[in-house]
């Protein structure tokens, strides 16, 4: 397996002799370059260039793209866990290879499957395969949106990206934003509607979807997508598939020729990943380094809650010892997660998720010290019934988005009149979503229920923290690896009854038993807690003070759609919120946050609005 986690960009245009744009090529690579700080590379010929740069994990010397084969060109970022499987199919087929890399599997895959190839590759990629004959790309993103890709299309230009503002670059395409944009910012954000790139000529490649450009038409299709199937499992024959599928997903991104460490919080899904990850290096006769983030005094100032019943230092110590991991605690400063707000936002190129940002970017960069690849274990949650509103009735049952169930709090913060379709605009989100699932005809209406919310998980929340976490950790080029996005384990889950997913009425209750011999027991039936936030009131001060300063800055937009006596309110009443703006993770501090975030973005973009 070849890893490259990279950033890819392209454009084909009939009007400009590309050769003639070597700024524009470099600017373009040049907003890729912490995504692939190791080596850059381009194709260009007068109505095509491709952009890669490179993050070297594996055949270091090997593996420099774009990469040619006949009359293909491709430029790609991700990783393939069947590699192996894939080139030995490929070799069966009279196929010879010149490197260890997945970009050689992939190219030659494509030669050989055309646009059908993408159904073989289980992984998380985006790529673009341009043939110089046809003059037409391939444009392709995986099954569960992990790796990002964003394209435009304006006259005759077609342009691609693994980031917003590399698009942006391009003259033709403005930094401007519609009504729809603005209701996604306000009446959803963090959160996005897949396929919306918030700028209005900029769209995203769906997730499990790939398009063909030629002669100035863009075609797209659906390649993979959640089915409902019976499941005739025994409880016993799913605790044993649950096992193995999870083993298998993390055992396959284990493979690093640079050091690999990861993510642990004490909760269930990192120490799964951390106990499997340090067997994995024992055998090798090498300790394995995790890592936790926390923040200054935040023991003091911890108060409990629904969402986050303890604190994750309770029981980080007792899973490192248990594995005898070389274990790393970042502490980080609570100002300078606030001064991060900025550089977060404008690495993520649209308003983000506040500090829930800010902070990884430190973390991150705090392990890229000692290490290049991380596990982590973001959306067990959202494929195992994780969260509480997956067993809370109250909330299960309401017909909305179960992380947002009021836009009261959103429309408080809003001048008098703005965005006047923006609970209409919420709802067509929410409706369209539902209307994706797949249910059996035999589904119970709790087990309706629960596909749909998995559904809207996966299309949803799961989206924002993907997002948050492949910019933060490429903004510090450090690669990330989710094992539990594998989509043989999503498709497991999906068709999972309720009843035996939430086993003994535990959120996660399957995973729980599956590896409950694997780990602590105080570790394998902790309560649930999410990623840790900071509790600190120098955090909330620096961050009413970075408000305010946008809030006095009347030169922006900002300050027209805002209601700002509503917003000064909040930061004289910390606690003035009854639920969550979004999740488990805002409350009034990470939402003056967010206000602040858009204030950025607007600035430093120099937004235009049209509304």
């Amino acid at each position: 397996m070849g890893i490259y986690m990279c950033g890819i960009a392209g454009i084909l245009s009939k009007s400009i002799d590309l050769r003639n744009e070597k700024n524009l090529i470099k600017n373009i690579s040049n907003t890729l370059k912490m995504r692939g700080p190791d080596s850059s590379g381009e194709y260009v010929t007068p109505t095509a260039a491709l952009i890669h740069r490179r993050l070297a994990v594996i055949d270091v010397e090997k593996g420099s793209q774009p990469m040619r084969f006949g009359k293909y060109i491709i430029v790609y970022n991700g990783e393939i866990y069947n590699t192996k499987e894939v080139r030995d199919e490929l070799i069966s087929l009279g196929y010879t290879f010149d490197s260890h890399c997945d970009t050689e599997v992939v190219l030659k895959a494509y030669d050989r499957w055309q646009e059908e190839s993408v159904k073989k590759l289980n992984g998380i990629f985006a790529y673009a395969v341009y043939d110089e004959v046809e003059d037409c790309l391939f444009l392709a993103r995986d099954r569960i949106g992990v790796k990002p890709c964003y394209y435009s299309k304006i006259g005759d230009t077609f342009a691609f990206a693994s980031r917003i503002n590399s698009l942006l670059c391009i003259p033709q395409i403005k930094p401007v934003v519609d009504e729809a944009g603005l209701n996604e910012i306000f009446m959803l954000g963090p959160a996005k509607t897949l396929g919306n790139g918030i700028f209005r000529d900029i769209d995203e490649l769906l997730p499990a979807h790939y398009l063909i450009y030629k002669n100035g038409k863009i075609k797209q299709n659906c390649y993979w997508k959640l089915t409902a199937c019976e499941s005739r499992e025994s409880v016993i024959d799913a605790i044993e598939h649950t096992h193995y599928l999870v083993k298998d997903s993390i055992e396959r991104q284990l493979v690093s020729d640079v050091p690999l460490a990861t993510f642990l919080s004490g909760g269930l899904d990192s120490s799964i990943i951390s106990n499997i990850a340090g067997d994995y290096y024992r055998q090798k006769g090498k300790q394995l380094d995790t890592y936790s983030v926390d923040y200054v005094d935040n023991d003091i100032y911890f108060k409990k809650s629904l969402f986050q019943p303890n604190k994750d230092s309770d029981y980080i110590g007792i899973m490192a010892d248990y594995i005898g991991s070389n274990h790393h605690n970042i502490v980080l400063d609570n100002a300078d997660v606030a001064d991060a707000l900025e550089e977060s936002v404008i690495a993520r190129c649209v308003p983000g998720f506040a500090d829930v940002d800010s902070s990884l970017l430190l973390f991150c960069r705090q392990v890229k010290k000692g290490h290049t690849v991380c596990l982590s274990g973001e959306c067990a949650d959202e494929i195992f019934g994780g969260y509480p509103w997956y067993h809370r009735k109250e909330i299960l049952f309401e017909d909305c988005f179960p992380w947002a169930r009021s836009q009261g709090a959103r429309r408080n913060i809003l001048r008098d009149g703005f965005l006047p379709k923006g609970e209409e605009y919420v709802r067509n989100a929410y409706e369209m979503t539902v209307k994706q699932t797949s249910y059996l005809d035999t589904d119970t209406a709790e087990e309706r229920r629960m596909r749909e919310m998995f559904v809207l998980n996966l299309n949803w929340f799961m989206q924002t923290l993907l997002a948050r976490k492949d910019v933060m950790s490429m903004e510090s080029s450090l690669e990330v690896r989710v094992p539990f996005c594998d989509y043989r384990l999503v498709e497991y889950a999906y068709n999972m009854p309720w009843s035996i997913k939430a086993y003994e009425g535990r959120e996660k209750g399957i995973l729980r038993k599956a590896f409950e011999n694997d780990l602590p027991y105080d570790i394998a039936w902790r309560k649930k807690s999410p990623y840790p936030k900071t509790h600190n009131p120098i955090y909330f001060n620096c961050v009413c003070e970075l408000v305010n300063q946008a809030l006095d800055d009347k030169d922006t937009p900002l300050s027209h759609m805002l209601n700002a006596d509503a917003v000064r309110l909040m930061m004289k009443n910390p606690n003035s919120m009854t639920e969550p703006w979004y999740g488990q993770l805002m409350q009034v501090p990470q939402v003056l946050a967010y206000i602040y975030q858009i204030y950025v973005w607007i600035k430093n973009y120099n937004v235009e609005f049209d509304i």
